[in-house]
């Protein structure tokens, strides 16, 4: 179907949302049709603040917003949606687009596979209407789902499109791009020349599959690395738990720009703790990239100003490979919590892979690692 069928028979203006591969079609029409206009589309730090925004909206205007989402986003709207949203608390009418990953039946990665499974029991606990729409979902189907979700909208209670993979299409293709030159691959290979035999701990989405092959194509064990492929935004919170408990290891962690927006909070736990021997890298290329390329926040902040107002007493920016090479070097010999944003371009090889060991070998071997 196409999206923007999607999009008429639902008759939103507003939207809010955190990007999703399986959505792409959804995204790329919302970012050619309103680009990042408040007033009609906000990409948003997390699917919870999704739906924040979306209440506000509609205490404003009396009109039903839409939130979209992956489905790994369902833990983050369970509080608002059962504590603000919801027909027996404040009654705030919301319709959810949520990308079903991980469907049963259907090939996913590791971090997809119970998500998806649960996926529509979440919604049913929550008590939120759904209708699947998938490849052969027509609009007559589709139009008379939405008669029913509106009698169920005017009561004040919540309703979900779950799309399956393929569902939704869409004719143009926004292109995304950054001002900055230096590739996330590069930069992670300057990292792990650096850390050495050090743990890391690396973020969800392409900056871990890169960090794996690195090893692989140098003939390095991969037992170094700690690869958080689901739980976008708690590599860092990882990263404290590993260095509080092995104050005499340097620790690393390569986060992403969209995660450390996703639970800033985690910076201002850190940085009071501060301990002095983790080592905080963030590279920004400010985009949702792992899931098509999507803008964040990033651009437009300053998040090394945000680490030291939360305590980090060394932080940085940087965004060519001299500089990035004498900020790790510095921070490999300091004694004292370190923070590194690193300005990246947008883009990946192609042929890029992805882990070829489970999520739990990758923890067994990295836990024995750290107690040599």
């Amino acid at each position: 179907m196409k999206v923007e069928k999607l999009m008429g028979i639902i008759g939103s203006e507003f939207y809010a949302g955190v990007p999703d591969s399986q959505l792409r079609a959804l995204c790329d029409c919302l970012i050619d049709r309103y680009g990042a206009d408040p007033e009609h589309h906000i990409i948003a730090a997390n699917e919870g603040n999704c739906a924040a925004l979306a209440a506000g909206y509609h205490l404003a205007t009396g009109k039903v917003p839409v939130v979209y989402m992956q489905n790994s986003g369902e833990g983050n709207i369970i509080n608002p949606a059962a504590s603000l949203l919801n027909d027996k608390v404040y009654a705030i009418p919301v319709i959810f687009i949520i990308g079903w990953r991980g469907e049963p039946g259907i090939r996913d990665e590791p971090q997809h596979i119970y998500q998806g499974e649960v996926t529509l029991k979440l919604l049913e606990d929550m008590g939120i209407a759904y209708f699947v729409v998938g490849q052969g979902t027509g609009e007559a189907e589709l139009r008379e789902k939405m008669g029913e979700f509106r009698a169920l909208l005017g009561q004040g209670k919540d309703v979900a499109f779950v799309i399956r993979k393929g569902a939704l299409s869409y004719d143009g293709k926004a292109e995304y791009a950054s001002q900055y030159a230096m590739p996330r691959e590069e930069i992670i290979r300057h990292i792990v020349a650096c850390s050495g035999g050090d743990p890391v701990v690396s973020t969800t989405g392409k900056a871990s599959r890169e960090l794996f092959e690195i090893r692989a194509r140098q003939g390095q064990p991969h037992k170094y690395d700690f690869l958080t492929v689901g739980s976008m935004g708690h590599s860092s919170s990882i990263a404290l738990g590993i260095a509080i408990n092995k104050p005499g290891r340097k620790v690393w962690c390569i986060d992403g720009d969209g995660a450390v927006l996703m639970h800033m909070g985690a910076m201002a736990v850190i940085g009071t703790n501060a301990p002095e021997n983790l080592i905080h890298v963030v590279i920004n290329n400010g985009a949702h990239e792992t899931v098509g390329g999507m803008p964040t926040v990033a651009s437009s902040i300053d998040l090394t100003a945000i680490a030291k107002a939360c305590g980090y007493l060394n932080a940085v920016c940087v965004s060519d490979a001299d500089g990035l090479d004498k900020e790790l070097a510095a921070a490999k010999l300091r004694k004292g919590l370190s923070f590194i944003e690193v300005k990246c371009a947008i883009g990946a090889r192609a042929d890029l892979g992805r882990p070829t060991t489970t999520a739990v070998e990758n923890k067994k071997s990295f836990m024995e690692y750290l107690q040599e």
